[in-house]
């Protein structure tokens, strides 16, 4: 049943963000970037336009930072913006369908404190299909692209078109943080479809080592000797309050 009345809204979103940091607090997290640096970076310093599925909209609670999430505006998209908003994530309304360029353009006047994270495959799908969106804000921007795979040992999926994960209390949620995709301005459409590929790509990759991990945690992805892998952080209980 899909909520409409606005009261109703407000408490569903405010009841689920106390949940999510409920099940936050018991998942035990790792995390392995190619870059070297601490993802979400210092906006100040470097800032990304991060991407990751649709199905791990989770994610960006899962470790908080400076970041403002692009959500659609489809009836489902009001009561996860809410969600997302009581968890302390900002949050940019729009799609690749709806509003789409006007989305993309306002999350970059959102200041210079701040990342921008994109689900490339959303509102829709086809899962695990990136859409041109995300390559389009990075060559407008100059921005560079932080694909983004996430794995769950165990997490309930929803039967919607991206099977939503929700982790497991207690479980393991591991993250692949890979090389940033720097995308040239003033790109053809034939061109940003070859970025849109290589995204996708990428994307696909660090997922399958990130859900291989989960699987057996004790093989750490190798992410190449050219790459400055860093050694991934010790597993960690997240007690995190989002503000």
């Amino acid at each position: 049943m899909k909520l409409r009345h606005p009261g109703l809204i407000r408490a569903a979103a405010w009841g689920g963000a106390a949940l999510v940091r409920m099940l936050l607090a018991t998942l035990r997290c790792r995390v392995v970037s190619a870059d070297g640096l601490q993802h979400p970076a210092d906006p100040a310093h470097n800032r990304f336009v991060y991407t990751f599925w649709h199905e791990s909209l989770l994610a960006p609670a899962i470790r908080p930072g400076r970041v403002n999430v692009l959500i659609s505006l489809h009836s489902d998209g009001e009561l996860i913006a809410q969600v997302c908003r009581h968890l302390g994530i900002g949050v940019v309304r729009g799609s690749t369908k709806r509003r789409g360029g006007p989305a993309l353009l306002e999350m970059l006047s959102c200041g210079d404190d701040a990342h921008l994270a994109v689900t490339p495959d959303g509102p829709r799908g086809p899962r695990r299909t990136v859409q041109v969106g995300a390559v389009y804000v990075a060559s407008k921007s100059g921005l560079p692209v932080v694909p983004i795979g996430i794995g769950f040992s165990r997490a309930w999926r929803a039967k919607s078109w991206d099977r939503f994960a929700v982790p497991w209390p207690l479980s393991r949620v591991h993250g692949v943080i890979g090389q940033p995709l720097h995308v040239p301005p003033n790109l053809s459409r034939d061109e940003l479809e070859g970025y849109r590929q290589e995204l996708e790509g990428r994307m696909l990759e660090l997922t399958a080592q990130a859900e291989a991990w989960a699987a057996k945690p004790e093989k750490t992805p190798d992410l190449g000797k050219n790459d400055a892998a860093r050694r991934p952080e010790q597993p960690e209980r997240a007690r995190r309050r989002a503000s």
